[in-house]
């Protein structure tokens, strides 16, 4: 692998662009205003006066002789207000001529009578004219910020510049690197950037700089988010998470806006870890010069990020950690030395990594004396961290189906069928004629694959319909391969094929049942012609597919690199190899046709055949170990004068029998 030397660094930020002017709809608030002035106006007033009635001085004089009432109070302009026997509350106007005998009228009733002077108090009247006046300040307050900033001026009026990142400080996450199963190197890469902010003064004494940044990249699902976390329970150091999709919004400058919030509050707490998760939504690469597409906003967001891991000084203590599962997407200013001065590959998990990982899942779990999680983890390649919860997860569910508090080994195969395959569905969707063909595919498959010497082992075969499979073979790795020789290579297309070639011994026809096996046998002898370089008539080329590196993006090319010719080339060989593979698998069937009707006989009876049984018919050892394998077994064999099995990591399974 070739790493491509950085270009210089350039000033990254964009030209300033002039703020766009204030919306028009800002000119009718004032009517908005006037409104909401004449409705408190008229309120206001019957607010003030709510709960009284008005009653004429006839009626008060009459009140008054009846004795119903209670007490008076006079103001020298004549208005009078009072309560009345039963409570209720009153107004009236008193004319000036009632003279003296009104009060002693009053008096004889027993009123109890006071006087006070004309008008509401100043605290009342400036209280009115505060509440009338409000919506005239609230309204001028908004009319100004949009005037001084516009659109951005509204932004930072409602917060929306400000980071929407996850602080923890003081109460950190409890997860640390021992909850964080396999991945020693990544750990370790990670542990490096967390002592550096707890001692800095051991580096500073050998000259050593700490890193900008370190860059987790991994498929889906295998811990990086995790090991951020770790990271926090681990540090004693402020810990800012945010996810990328976080900077971006609706508003303009609002991205740039918060990648400046971030850091300015990382420096107040300096030294402290910045964790950006899915880096990818802000760190694509930007568009080049003349391109027809371009997003100025993201852009933007980018060129603030780039400005601020590039431009804070070193010592104040601070690391930004990013994630992400499209490396191939992000600029590579973003990736030079100096800002993610280390990448830290978070492969899927070997076998050793698989067994620690559903040991911590495993925790607080009663497992039975059938469960080996070596067993398990053999039989899960590819699977991811999550992929290897979501397996312990879903057999405590089918445990709790069958009323169970124990998980038995059985759980765990149902589990993982479950999560491949599909839901279990029950023998009797099938017609006899169809569970008899089903049969007779998945025993081609069992004993192509037993009879093949550097062919993976078969751990059982079952016809029973699953998704939309109806039945499946499952191969299991004796030990861990990075790397396929021809000869496995080979073997594998003619175990593909060994489906078809069971009903073409049989029953003289093909089916449609054989449409994956097909499909996948191509797509493998295609990779073999065109990318592995194994075809005589190609010769030594390579033509890869393009496509993420983990998102399984490939399968086409944007352009075609080669010629007319050379592809009928390719597909004349692709069709050479299948024909070969069909072939063989027909040969081997042919010869053991007896040994096939025995399977497909018990197929039908128990539905569900083990691997020993499949051997112990076929007359072979079933393998049990894994030694002495190389990387091209029949080349070295040929030297050494012996033959060496040939093993891969990588669960194979054959769910051929598709409707």
């Amino acid at each position: 692998m070739t790493k491509q030397a950085a270009s210089p660094p350039t000033n990254d930020s964009g030209a300033p662009v002039a703020p766009p002017p204030p919306p028009a709809w800002r000119h009718y608030l004032w009517f908005i205003a006037i409104a909401m002035f004449v409705v408190l106006f008229l309120i206001l007033p019957a607010t003030q006066s709510k709960g009284q009635v008005t009653i004429t001085y006839s009626q008060f004089l009459k009140d008054v002789s009846a004795h119903k009432v209670k007490t008076v109070t006079i103001q020298t302009s004549g208005a009078a207000t009072g309560t009345l026997s039963d409570g209720d509350s009153y107004t009236t106007a008193i004319p000036p001529q009632a003279g003296q005998s009104f009060l002693d009228e009053l008096q004889k009733a027993g009123v109890q009578i006071t006087a006070v002077t004309s008008g509401t108090s100043f605290g009342t009247e400036v209280l009115s004219w505060l509440i009338l006046l409000i919506p005239f300040l609230l309204i001028g307050y908004l009319w100004w910020r949009l005037s001084k900033g516009a659109a951005a001026g509204l932004q930072g009026a409602f917060g929306v510049g400000r980071s929407k990142a996850k602080v923890f400080d003081e109460e950190r996450p409890k997860t640390t690197f021992a909850d964080v199963a396999g991945y020693d190197g990544a750990k370790l890469e990670v542990r490096e950037v967390v002592d550096f902010l707890q001692h800095p003064e051991r580096y500073a004494r050998a000259g050593a700089m700490p890193p900008r940044g370190v860059l987790m990249v991994g498929p889906p699902g295998t811990g990086k988010t995790l090991l951020a976390r770790a990271v926090a329970g681990e540090a004693n150091v402020p810990f800012f998470s945010v996810t990328g999709s976080s900077f971006v919004e609706m508003f303009v400058g609002v991205g740039a806006a918060r990648v400046r919030d971030l850091f300015e509050e990382a420096r107040k707490r300096a030294p402290v870890i910045v964790f950006v998760d899915e880096i990818d939504a802000i760190g694509q690469r930007r568009a080049g010069a003349g391109a027809m597409v371009a997003n100025d906003e993201r852009e933007q967001t980018l060129n603030q990020l780039l400005s601020e891991m590039d431009g804070f000084d070193p010592a104040t203590g601070i690391v930004v950690l990013g994630a992400t599962n499209r490396p191939e997407v992000l600029d590579p200013a973003l990736l030079r030395p100096g800002r993610f001065d280390r990448q830290v590959i978070i492969p899927l998990p070997t076998l050793s990594e698989r067994l620690a990982i559903l040991n911590v899942h495993c925790r607080g779990k009663q497992l039975g004396p059938s469960v080996n999680l070596d067993v398990v983890a053999r039989g899960t390649p590819g699977f991811s961290g999550a992929d290897l919860a979501n397996l312990v997860n879903e057999a405590a569910i089918v445990a709790v189906r069958d009323d169970r508090d124990v998980l038995e080994g059985a759980d765990f195969a149902a589990a993982r069928d479950r999560i491949i395959l599909g839901r279990r569905e029950g023998s009797n969707v099938l017609l006899p004629e169809e569970k008899n063909a089903v049969a007779v595919h998945e025993a081609g498959h069992a004993l192509v694959a037993a009879y093949s010497d550097k062919a993976d082992p078969v751990e059982k075969v079952t016809i029973l319909p699953a998704g939309p499979t109806l039945g499946v073979t499952h191969q299991l790795p004796l030990v861990e391969r990075h790397l396929f020789g021809e000869d496995y290579l080979y073997d594998m297309l003619t175990v593909f094929l060994g489906g078809r070639a069971g009903e073409l011994v049989v029953f003289g026809q093909g089916s449609t049942g054989a449409a994956n096996d097909l499909a996948k046998a191509t797509e493998l002898a295609t990779k073999m012609v065109r990318e592995f370089g194994l075809s005589s008539v190609i010769g030594p080329v390579g033509y890869p597919s393009g496509g993420s590196v983990f998102l399984d993006g490939g399968g086409g090319f944007s352009s075609r690199p080669f010629a007319e010719h050379t592809q009928a080339a390719v597909d004349a060989e692709v069709s050479r190899l299948l024909a070969e593979a069909e072939q063989r698998a027909v040969k081997v069937l042919e010869e053991h046709r007896q040994v096939l009707d025995q399977l497909v006989q018990l197929l039908l009876t128990d539905e569900t055949v083990e691997g020993s049984e499949i051997y112990a018919l076929a007359g072979r050892t079933e393998p049990t170990g894994g030694e002495g394998v190389t990387v091209a077994p029949e080349r070295a064999s040929a030297l050494e004068g012996e033959p060496v099995a040939g093993r891969t990591e990588g669960m194979v399974e054959y769910p051929g029998s598709t409707p």
